[in-house]
């Protein structure tokens, strides 16, 4: 039986009983691959970046290269989702020139894009703890729900990814199909909170690895069967 991209499905088992063979069907389940971007311009000066749009550095560059020979381990990839700026879209484009997979369906959207830092965004970190005070600042990045004047906490930007996420993407997954998304340390938080059923005061404590894939099986009901951290 032909499978349906990388997708694989359940051992199907024919049994002789009451004198009729019963068959239990396959089951489908799908690939979901996230990727967080490689080192920015602005990483690498320590400054708040959110929704500004610098590009990757050379360090940068060899990220998501290095993460591109992981990911392929994962397989055959479907389609991929990355955000509106171009530090994301550059990791993807060396990521899906490097796996061999350039011309498949790309879709770019803000609803991936990076937590927006609001009045914090452009000013060097420890400028910032300098200005509002070491703690304040530890509040505003790391807790999940207050937000820094003018911007997103991580809890307001999972509000705009998880809905597009379950319209957009969840169901291209549950069709069996292999979904790469590459974006930013806080959209796809938002992403692995929902998947894993984490607290607010669990996932503000998760690292993420520049360039390095993070790859969940889920079933046709959503539910995720197993993850693997390629690196």
């Amino acid at each position: 039986m032909a499978t349906c991209d990388s997708a694989y499905m359940a051992a199907a088992e024919s049994v002789q009983q009451f004198g009729f063979a019963s068959v239990r069907f396959y089951r489908m389940v799908g690939t979901l691959i996230l990727t967080r971007h490689g080192q920015s311009e602005w990483n690498k000066l320590n400054l708040f970046t959110g929704w500004k749009d610098p590009a990757l550095t050379e360090l940068g560059e060899a990220e998501a290269l290095k993460g591109a020979e992981e990911l392929k381990k994962a397989g055959y990839v479907s389609q991929a989702f990355t955000s509106d700026l171009q530090r994301a879209q550059k990791t993807l484009q060396i990521q899906l020139k490097a796996i061999g997979q350039e011309g498949i369906s790309i879709t770019k959207d803000q609803a991936l894009n990076e937590r927006d830092y609001g009045e914090l965004t452009g000013l060097n970190k420890d400028d910032a703890r300098k200005k509002w005070g070491e703690d304040q600042v530890h509040i505003w990045r790391r807790s999940f729900d207050v937000p820094p004047p003018g911007g997103e906490s991580l809890k307001l930007t999972a509000d705009r990814v998880l809905p597009y996420y379950r319209e957009h993407i969840l169901p291209l997954v549950k069709a069996g199909k292999s979904i790469l998304v590459t974006a930013h340390g806080n959209s796809l938080r938002s992403l692995i909170m929902d998947l894993e059923h984490m607290s607010g005061e669990e996932i503000v404590k998760t690292e993420l690895g520049t360039g390095v894939p993070i790859v969940y099986k889920i079933d046709e009901e959503g539910k995720v069967l197993d993850k693997q951290i390629l690196q």
